[in-house]
């Protein structure tokens, strides 16, 4: 028997409370750090704590149990490669940029505009195990093996991505240069892409499990792929890229910004 309309809520309710709970902490230790980009090293924590809760009090079915297993290899994945990246670096120039806008007092400032903001964020990106744990629709089907498969393969593409960022990065001299070898001669960004494909598919087993009653849990891949596209990702990492490095400006005249599609020729229009 699904769950009703209550125990959803109170599920969801929970799940809030444990994103929160989880970004208090963090953000204490950002004050004595002087570090606001911790917040995504537990960004992943924030969508899969509240995911797993709704799984387990909602005795989620095989659908439901795949779709976290997916989730969970994408935090472990994604948390351990930010937290590599970011060791040793200090705050992320993203969030100096912040606190400099937000002077005096971004130390309290902060826990509303980084930690709650993206605790509030990665509980709304976690609605698809909700809607999956609530769903009446127990029999596994192929818009479940199409949702996996476009789930898996975006977890697979943001993981070579990011591989291959790492190798160019470690390479001398790569200031002067553009990564636009690998997934990147066909994407400028193929690890968004890899990510916005994740909770699309994810997204499509949580359809597949509550029919058009779940469709309000696809504001999850749609505020991801927004927050790719137009907040933390692409506008905001090539919006002056062009002036510090212009070989990047025929890298962006032949390569897609995001979904990987074959260069342009050189001069072509």
């Amino acid at each position: 028997m699904a769950p009703s309309a209550v125990e959803l809520a109170v599920a969801a309710g929970i799940g809030l409370s444990i994103a929160v709970a989880i970004a208090l902490p963090t953000w204490l230790v950002s004050l004595t750090r002087r570090d606001a980009s911790l917040a995504d090293r537990v960004w992943s924590a924030f969508i899969t704590a509240p995911a797993a809760c709704y799984v387990v009090s909602l005795g989620g079915d095989a659908r439901a149990q795949v779709m976290l297993a997916i989730t969970l290899v994408w935090a472990l994945r994604l948390g351990v490669h930010v937290t590599v990246r970011n060791w040793g670096h200090g705050e992320d120039p993203r969030y100096q940029a912040i606190r400099a806008r937000n002077q005096p007092g971004f130390g309290l400032k902060s826990l509303w505009l980084v930690f709650l903001l993206q605790a509030v964020l990665g509980w709304v990106v976690s609605w698809p195990m909700l809607a999956a744990s609530g769903g009446d629709r127990s029999v596994w089907s192929a818009w479940d093996t199409v949702g996996a498969m476009l789930a898996g393969g975006g977890l697979l593409i943001e993981a070579i991505a990011d591989a291959q960022l790492s190798r160019f990065r470690r390479a001398p001299g790569h200031r002067d240069r553009v990564l636009d070898s690998g997934l990147w001669r066909y994407s400028r960004h193929p690890n968004y892409f890899g990510e916005s494909c994740v909770w699309w598919g994810l997204g499509l087993m949580a359809v597949s499990a509550g029919g058009t009653t779940a469709a309000w849990c696809l504001a999850s891949p749609v505020l991801m792929t927004v927050l790719l596209l137009k907040v933390s990702g692409v506008t905001l990492l090539e919006q002056d890229i062009g002036e510090r490095r212009p070989a990047y400006r025929d890298y962006i005249a032949r390569t897609s910004a995001f979904i990987p599609w074959p260069p342009k020729r050189s001069g072509a229009r």
